[in-house]
This record gives C-alpha cells, sequence and structure tokens, in this order.
C-alpha cells in the first residue's frame, strides 16, 4: 500500500507513475490527497478542542474553590458542548480514515524508474538468454502426450477426483515432482534461506498484506470459514512477520518455502493452457527475503542470479524479460519473468517471476525496523518463485525426449535416483 505522506507531498509524480503500468483511475489519488486533508484538518481541530477542555476543567476546578458555583456551571456546559462537538469529529475521523484506507488498497505499487512504458507482454525487456534450444526429431511430442506414454501423470482421474486442472500425479511422475522439490529447497538452504513449512490457508488480514485481497479475490478459492487457500507461499511467509518490528542486526532475512498452490485461473482451450501449462492447484518453491530499503535492489539483482543458476543447472534454455508496466503485477515494483523454451511446443513457458515491492506490502502488514537514529522505518520485501514446477516438468520432458525414454540432467541423478525415464 502506497504511504499517504508519500502521495500528499508527490501527488503529481504518484500519477506520471501510474501511468507507466497503464492505471487509468488516476482520479483516487487527488480523492486520497482531500480526504487526508480533511482528515488532518479533523485532526487539528479534536486537538484544539481537547486543549480548550483541559484549560476549562482547570477554570472549573478553580472557580469550585473560590465558591463562584454559578460560573462554574456555565463552564461545565461549555465543556459538554465540546464533548459533544468533539465525539462528532471521531465518529467522521473514524468513517473518514477507513474510507482512506480502502481507498489506499486500491491503488497499485508505482513502477521503479527502470520499469519499461509499454501495456502488453510484447514490449517486455529481454535482459538476457542462457542454455542451448535442443532439436528434436520429427517423432517428438508435447509433455502432455508424454506423460501417457511414460504414466507420470493422470488428469483424468484429477477430473473425477475433483475438477480440471488438478492433476494426479503417479509413478516416476511422483518421484520426479519429489525430486524436484527436494533439489529446489537444498539449493535455495545452500544459498542461506530458512525452510518453513507454512499453513495453506490464511486469513483475509494475510491476504491483504501481501496484495491479494482485494486486487485477486477472484482468483483465489475461499472456505466457509473465510480463509483463503494460498496462491503462494509468499502469502504467509512474508507474513509470518506482519506488525514485528526486525532488529536491523538480523537484515536481511531469508525464508523459503514448499507449498501446494491454488488459483482459480479463467479456463480456456487450446495448447496454452493444455496439460501443464496451467493447472489449478501445483507446486512451488519461494524464496521471500526482508532487507534493509538501501539494499532491496541488489538482493534483487542476487535473487535473478540465483533463479539464473538454478535454470542452468537444470539445463534450460531461458530467457529474463524486465516486465513493462502494463504487464507487471499490482504489488510489484520491478519485476523480471523467468522463461524456458518448450521445444516441442515451440513456445516460452514462464516458469518464475522475482520481484521487488519495496514498502508496498511492508505497509500494509507494518513490517518495520529501528533505524540508527532509533526512528521506525519500513522494510523492503521482495519474492521470487524458485521454482514452479509445472511448466518446468513440462519442459524437462519435452527437451530431453530420446525415441524410448526422458533424459535427466546430471543435477538431478542423485535425487531421481536414475539418470533417465
Amino acid at each position: 500500500m502506497l504511504q499517504i505522506n508519500f502521495i500528499r507531498e508527490n501527488a503529481n509524480f504518484v500519477k506520471d507513475r501510474l501511468m507507466v503500468r497503464n492505471f487509468n483511475d488516476l482520479a483516487l489519488v487527488d480523492k486520497a490527497v482531500e480526504l487526508d486533508e480533511k482528515i488532518r484538518k479533523l485532526k487539528s481541530e479534536a486537538e484544539r478542542l481537547k486543549s480548550i477542555m483541559n484549560l476549562a476543567s482547570k477554570e472549573i476546578g478553580q472557580l469550585i474553590s473560590d465558591k463562584k458555583n454559578i460560573e462554574a456551571d456555565q463552564k461545565k456546559e461549555l465543556v459538554n458542548k465540546y464533548k459533544n462537538e468533539l465525539l462528532t469529529i471521531s465518529d467522521g475521523l473514524t468513517s473518514d480514515e477507513k474510507t482512506l484506507n480502502e481507498l489506499l488498497l486500491k491503488l497499485p505499487n508505482l513502477p521503479h524508474i527502470s520499469v519499461p512504458i509499454g501495456t502488453s507482454p510484447e514490449e517486455n525487456e529481454e535482459i538476457r538468454s542462457g542454455g542451448l534450444k535442443p532439436k528434436l526429431d520429427s517423432s517428438a511430442v508435447p509433455h502432455w502426450d508424454l506423460i501417457k506414454k511414460y504414466d507420470l501423470i493422470d488428469f483424468e482421474t484429477g477430473v473425477k477426483l475433483t475438477g480440471r486442472g488438478f492433476p494426479v500425479y503417479k509413478g516416476k511422475g511422483a518421484k520426479l515432482q519429489r525430486a524436484l522439490i527436494q533439489y529446489f529447497l537444498d539449493y535455495n538452504i545452500k544459498a542461506g534461506y530458512t525452510e518453513y513449512l507454512p499453513p495453506l490457508m490464511v486469513n483475509a488480514d494475510s491476504a491483504k498484506g501481501t496484495g491479494q485481497l482485494p486486487d485477486k479475490e477472484g482468483q483465489m478459492y475461499v472456505t466457509q470459514d473465510g480463509f483463503y487457500l494460498i496462491p503462494t507461499a509468499e502469502v504467509p511467509v512474508t507474513n509470518i512477520y506482519r506488525n514485528e518490528i526486525v532488529k536491523e542486526s538480523d537484515l536481511p532475512i531469508k525464508m523459503t518455502a514448499y507449498t501446494p498452490c491454488f488459483r482459480r485461473e479463467a479456463g480456456s482451450f487450446g495448447k496454452e493452457v493444455r496439460g501443464l501449462n496451467r493447472v489449478h492447484q501445483f507446486d512451488k518453491v519461494e524464496i521471500i527475503q526482508l532487507v534493509h530499503p538501501e539494499n532491496s535492489y541488489e538482493a534483487l539483482d542476487k535473487m535473478v542470479n540465483h533463479v539464473e543458476k538454478l535454470l542452468q543447472d537444470l539445463e534450460l534454455p531461458y530467457r529474463i524479460l524486465r516486465l513493462c508496466g502494463g504487464d507487471m503485477g499490482f504489488t510489484s515494483a520491478l519485476t523480471y519473468d523467468f522463461e524456458v523454451f518448450s521445444a516441442a511446443q515451440e513456445r516460452w513457458l514462464e516458469v518464475s517471476s522475482v520481484s521487488n515491492f519495496e514498502t508496498f506490502q511492508t505497509n500494509r502488514m507494518k513490517i518495520r525496523y529501528k533505524d540508527s537514529l532509533g526512528k521506525m522505518q519500513l522494510l523492503h520485501s521482495l519474492n521470487g518463485s524458485s521454482l514452479a514446477l509445472p511448466r518446468i516438468v513440462a519442459c524437462l520432458l519435452e527437451n530431453n525426449q530420446t525415441e524410448n525414454s526422458i533424459e535427466l540432467p546430471k543435477v538431478l541423478h542423485t535425487y531421481f535416483g536414475s539418470s533417465k525415464i
């Protein structure tokens, strides 16, 4: 959530940056500034009345002491009048502050100055690429055929058990999934991340804290008890530090977690969403950092390099994109997407997003630290997929297929217990 003090002092800059991300409801900025001004005036008036009442209360005491009861009664009537005025102001403040908070929740984060201007994925900026695209022979098939050939994943049973988009992994398919999860976690832990195993459901405060609410409410599964199934481990893990004051000496805080993830994405047809390309339940390993504001973009670069090395070890062809303003998520200040090349489908598939949210999430969650002067400051939060499994599995199967096997990258041999499927 944007800070109202910053909006008030930089309204035109805020509007300019919001235009970069193709946010059109700029009137919300003016409304926020106007409402903030009204709130500050009401607070000032409330303080003025409290000061008058305190002074009057002292005068009443002196008048009673001097046995000037009539004058004391007159002062009491005046104090009661001020009390009623103060009560009215207090009610107005409560209502206006609630309205301002709801309004601020609708404003997305401001794009970093390096974010390219654009409105569609085609305008994202390629930063670099790596790996070699495999040359498959004419008998090569996409992963939805390979999983049937090697009996790895059962989509039909998933439909019976739950519905479309809920795959059942079996045999070596389940083993490959488990091997990848363990490898990703070990890789992250070796880099200094502490592992967590969080709940798979969160309350509304947690979902608001990381920005899923109110922006992505329609994409989340919700229970009758009002709990939300998590769309990513980012939500519960970042909220571990909600309403906490962190010691500056403990920074950076680096966390990783494996969880199933649940997303009610709109379904469609065609190879873009076929097989593992888009599912409603999937496994993902996440990395999260809480860092000093001065170090957050250095931390972002390190996280990008961390994910890049992971893809290099998996021997997958990849590219890194800096997202343009119109393609960024609601909460992000700067996002890098990782895509791997699916040789059988002849297209790029997104497998990770690494983002810096600056103070957008920590302001919502009130995650702070005390600086050297003892003043409370907001931390910066970052997160990234390390990695999302469905499309990684799809590309591993497709890119490494031979006539009679799937050759696995060397780094997975020990984890899987074999060099091939």
